[in-house]
Order: C-alpha cells, then structure tokens, then sequence
C-alpha cells in the first residue's frame, strides 16, 4: 500500500537549503537534488519496510546516488513522515531523534 508523506518543518527546512545550497554551486544542480530525494521519498511512500531501522521506530533511507544525504522517517498508518533530510557530513548528534 503507497502512503503519503509529510515533512516536518525541520525536515522541510534542510531540504529547501540543500535545494539552494547545490543551485548556488552549479546551476541546475540543487534542481537534480531535489529530483533525487523526491524519488527517494517516493520509494520510500511505496515500501517504507524495506529500510532498515536506526533508532526505535525510525527508518534511515540512504541517498544511491552523488549525494551524501539521508533520510530518516517514521512509518504512520496512513502516511509516512519525514523527519530529516540529513547530509551525512554533519554531526549526527544533531539529530537525537527528532519525534
């Protein structure tokens, strides 16, 4: 069953930034960012087990491709919530599961 997705704010927020992040890089990068992690998201919408538990209930899902990201997120009944969009570079105690 495909669920639906919902970002927290927080969530929302890393991304917008990484969005821009790329694009003042190199024109049209932070646009293949975005399309990479929406395709992740929408993997994860259609099988969210398949991802391996990190902590509790949260699942990590690694970005495949040329980017060092991942995602954690939690499985609800109805839809899938992501908690953030995390560049592996950063301290990870920042995260310090985000409920």
């Amino acid at each position: 069953m495909k669920r639906g997705f919902v970002l927290r704010r927080v969530a929302e927020q890393e991304f917008d930034d990484s969005i821009a992040y790329y694009e003042n890089q190199r024109e049209g990068l932070g646009q293949e960012f975005r399309a990479t992690i929406e395709q992740l998201f929408q993997a994860i919408a259609e099988n969210p087990e398949r991802f391996r538990k990190l902590s509790g209930e949260v699942r990590r899902a690694v970005v495949a491709r040329r980017f060092p990201f991942v995602i954690h997120f939690l499985i609800e009944p109805e839809r899938i919530v992501i908690l953030s969009v995390f560049r592996t570079s950063r301290d990870p105690a920042r995260l310090r599961f985000r409920r």
